[in-house]
């Protein structure tokens, strides 16, 4: 379903204010000395923090009260159905890690779908208070340096590209060595940025992000930004990826193309 322009204003203005409660509740905790983390998985450390619940709590709240029709699926409060068409995807605090690290590329991650995929979303970074949001007719950044449109980069040989992956390893070792394909062939690749690095797609800085393994919550919010500036997000066979899997966000189709052709093989 698309939606009227009377509940696309709604839409954005719930948005705006989960964000802004999910700023303050990740502000209460982000670079305290008790800061503490447990983990989700045994093999590995995947970590969730207080700031992580107290962030989606705050937002499932909001839409109770404003939204209570629509569905909800958060990172650590599962699904909630609703009887309206849409769903709110929420990823509290998309990069744990970083956030457990102090440092600034962690981000809180919003948007609404239909039964199609991703109409809106956001991508909040609270410590430097920047904030990315694409959809209903908007694709726009508001930060320290003020508000300003986004726009992705222009096609360019891979050969200028620039690459970000949160992890070097991405995914399983065939996922890993299909990445690696990519590495040698574009001039810089960087790890480590978490969601901001698909927010620096739509902002016109990156080329490409590359990932695996993620869920509905991490990447939805991210397509609808990077395609309301123009880019393309997919998975590595250049389908829908709306419920995350193997992820190929591009600035513009023409280094999507060249990418996709490394990545298949």
């Amino acid at each position: 379903m698309r939606v009227s322009a009377q509940v696309a204003a709604e839409l954005i203005a719930t948005a705006a204010e989960l964000a802004d409660a999910a700023r303050e509740a990740t502000l209460l905790h982000f670079r305290r000395a008790d800061l503490t983390a447990d983990t989700k998985e045994t093999e590995r450390f995947d970590p969730v923090t207080v700031a992580d619940r107290l962030s989606e709590e705050r937002m499932r709240a909001i839409l109770k009260r404003r939204r209570p029709q629509d569905g909800i699926l958060g990172e650590e409060f599962g699904a909630e159905a609703g009887t309206s068409g849409l769903t709110w995807v929420l990823d509290p605090i998309d990069g744990t890690r970083g956030y457990l690290s102090g440092t600034p590329t962690w981000g809180v991650l919003i948007s609404v779908r239909d039964a199609v995929g991703p109409i809106y979303g956001i991508i909040d970074q609270p410590y430097i208070r920047e904030r990315f949001e694409g959809g209903l007719g908007r694709a726009e950044v508001n930060g320290p340096s003020g508000r300003a449109g986004l726009r992705c980069r222009g096609a360019r040989p891979l050969s200028e590209a620039i690459l970000f992956s949160t992890f070097p390893e991405v995914g399983t070792a065939e996922e890993g060595a299909a990445f690696r394909r990519v590495v040698p062939q574009v001039r810089l690749t960087r790890y480590g940025t978490d969601c901001y690095g698909y927010a620096l797609i739509a902002a016109g800085m990156v080329d490409l992000v590359i990932e695996a393994g993620l869920q509905a919550y991490d990447v939805q919010a991210p397509i609808a930004v990077i395609e309301a500036a123009g880019g393309i997000v997919t998975d590595w066979e250049g389908r829908p990826c709306h419920d995350g899997g193997r992820v190929l966000a591009a600035a513009n189709a023409e280094v999507h193309a060249a990418a996709l052709a490394l990545l298949r093989g």
